[in-house]
């Protein structure tokens, strides 16, 4: 029996194989395919989801841990770039999967790690979302508490006037993200002109109240062979993958809404990689022109900000704060959400997993992390991106290289479909795991081959990859293209006279 559709790409449940899951444990309204009617996300979409989150105080302070460590900002900035573009590739990768199937990342994982299974690659991803929500939390924390500290005589002392700024701004995005991707989707509509905005105005302040460059800019590089510097630039590179290799791992969450995959696809491609780029290049150039004004080089914004006068902290704290929530939210809260939701689908909703995230986030003590930014964003990411880097390999050789594309969504909502494996855990997928994982760690351990832990995230991709296709080659879960085509009503639409008609297509012309 046919129990889906595929119309241009984009594939769903038949309305009578949905009615028959709704009654499925592992089926609930967060976790189940999307309908054809909520492919609702253009390209503009996306490059608004992107451009928010990437317009944030730890991207525009990137550059800076990297010019600390002796490269000079075009150095800097290559790095940037280079390692945007790389973790680009898992990116639209693991997207397509999302939006031609409607399916969340939790979802997504049922396929390579089985039902249960599922909850190992979910909750990795979670504690470290987990980690960096209550980290953007604090950000806008220190942002807002140094307005009111301007704005209220006597709040700086007040007893606890940071940890009451903390409890309300955590509040405020808990509340934001229990309403889920759609409210995202706004909310980094209305961030993206005010926070762009915002930078071009500090750029403009920072080039009028210079001459020339600036220090900062002007600075050679402090290596002195090409060796010294690609001792630094492979474990940089690294820590830049690693920034967004979390979202490389749950991009189904947003994808499964994309109206087509050409849109969601060009404007990743462009959104992702230039923001992040000129975002930094905007901080380069202030903290440089800060040297000549203040004496000192100011990295963080907040500290910048405590120099105006108080109409600007107040203008810039509310930027800096529509800034934490948006990639707070989009990026830190809808994955561990829909992990501790996949838990127990019939039971937890996505709003009961914001709430865990947000509690959980304050258990890691983002203040303490904070606390030493530098060794945070370099150790941390650098550590996790190890442990995401496999995950990534085995999501993208699962989708492109083992199943070729083709997978029975009916099934993956079956606590005995064929994407149970034995009793819900796909081993091939747990063990490609754990070897993605060793190999890099053995450069951690053995001094001549640190290399393999400088490129931790790279090695684990490829290692997991290429272990995972080799447990998998026989795997009687795959469907063979006639199988697929058993189970799949393919749909074309054509323009005849104004009107738009569907008919079946040729099966040929599908694949």
């Amino acid at each position: 029996m046919k129990s889906q559709i595929e119309e241009n790409g984009i594939v769903i449940l038949t309305k009578e194989t949905a009615e028959q899951l709704q009654h499925s444990n592992l089926w609930n309204d967060d976790l189940r395919p999307a309908t054809k009617e909520e492919h609702t996300w253009t390209g503009r979409s996306f490059a608004a989801l992107w451009i928010g989150m990437c317009l944030i105080i730890p991207s525009y302070t990137m550059a800076s841990g990297m010019i600390s460590l002796g490269m000079n900002w075009w150095q800097a900035l290559l790095t940037i770039f280079l390692g945007n573009c790389v973790v680009l590739v898992p990116i639209l990768l693991n997207a397509h999967a999302g939006a031609k199937f409607g399916i969340p990342y939790p979802v997504f994982a049922r396929l390579w790690f089985g039902s249960k299974g599922a909850h190992i690659p979910t909750l990795a991803r979670a504690i470290v979302a987990a980690g960096w929500f209550g980290i953007n939390t604090w950000i806008g924390t220190t942002s807002i508490d140094a307005l009111m500290s301007r704005m209220v005589s006597g709040w700086s002392g007040l007893p606890f006037h940071t940890g009451i700024v903390f409890l309300l701004f955590w509040a405020l995005n808990v509340g934001i993200g229990i309403k889920g991707p759609e409210a995202i989707k706004w909310l980094a509509t209305i961030s993206t002109p005010v926070v762009g905005v915002s930078s071009i105005i500090l750029f403009i302040w920072a080039a009028t109240h210079v001459n020339g460059w600036g220090p900062i800019l002007t600075a050679p590089s402090k290596f002195q062979t090409t060796g010294e510097f690609l001792a630094v630039f492979f474990p940089a590179l690294t820590g830049v993958i690693a920034f967004w290799a979390t979202l490389a791992l749950n991009i189904p969450d947003f994808a499964r809404h994309a109206v087509n995959q050409k849109s969601m696809m060009i404007s990743q491609s462009f959104a992702l990689p230039l923001t992040m780029t000129i975002f930094s290049f905007i901080g380069i150039f202030v903290t440089s022109a800060t040297v000549v004004i203040f004496g000192q080089a100011l990295w963080q914004p907040v500290d910048l900000l405590s120099k105006f006068p108080t109409l600007v902290v107040f203008i810039g704290a509310i930027v800096v704060a529509i800034s934490s929530i948006t990639v707070n939210v989009g990026a830190n809260l809808v994955a561990p959400a829909r992990a501790v939701e996949n838990l127990w689908p019939r039971r937890l909703t996505f709003a009961s997993g914001a709430i865990v995230t947000g509690l959980f986030a304050i258990a890691m003590q983002p203040w303490y992390l904070m606390s030493n930014f530098q060794n945070l964003i370099y150790g941390f990411l650098g550590t996790y991106g190890a442990l995401l880097g496999p995950i990534d390999g085995i999501a993208i050789a699962d989708y492109w290289i083992v199943r070729r594309r083709r997978f029975d969504l009916k099934e993956l909502y079956e606590t005995n479909g064929r994407y149970n494996y034995s009793s819900g855990i796909n081993t091939s997928g747990v063990f490609a795991l754990v070897i993605g994982i060793a190999v890099p760690v053995v450069g951690l351990l053995v001094p001549g081959l640190r290399f393999l832990w400088d490129n931790a995230w790279t090695v684990g991709i490829l290692v997991a990859a290429v272990a995972y296709s080799w447990l998998m080659r026989n795997d009687r879960s795959l469907l063979s293209q006639k199988a697929y085509e058993d189970i799949t009503v393919f749909v074309s639409r054509h323009e005849k006279g104004g009107a738009v008609t569907a008919t079946v297509a040729e099966q040929s012309n599908q694949i």
